[in-house]
């Protein structure tokens, strides 16, 4: 069985552009050790602005840390980007609190 890792990456202040980029550089090294990496960048149309508000979520960026986390309960690895844990970035800190007590390897850029 492969062994699945989570990419955690600040977005704040980037453009999707440089989130897809950063993320991709992240995929390629996962998969050069082996890994697979499980999907925490949620782009489709259940998770536009639209359908969340539809579906009643008010805090948008909570219910993104939601499902992150979920899908964090699948995975053996935290890869974590560059820029994790400046100031501002709150969800990389929390995914890198739940790896380190939930016994996840940590793996740094």
């Amino acid at each position: 069985m492969k062994k699945k890792a989570m990419i955690s990456l600040p977005m704040s202040g980037r453009t999707p552009e440089e989130i897809v980029a950063a993320r991709n550089k992240a995929i390629h090294v996962l998969e050069g050790m082996g890994y697979e990496v499980v999907n925490t960048l949620f782009s489709d149309e259940w998770y536009s602005p639209d359908a969340m508000t539809l579906r009643g979520v008010v805090n948008i960026p909570l219910c993104f840390l939601a499902k992150s986390l979920e899908n964090m309960s699948k995975c053996h690895v935290a890869y974590f980007c560059k820029g994790w844990d400046a100031e501002n970035v709150r969800g990389c800190k929390i995914e890198h609190d739940a790896a380190k007590a939930y016994g996840l390897e940590i793996m740094y850029e």
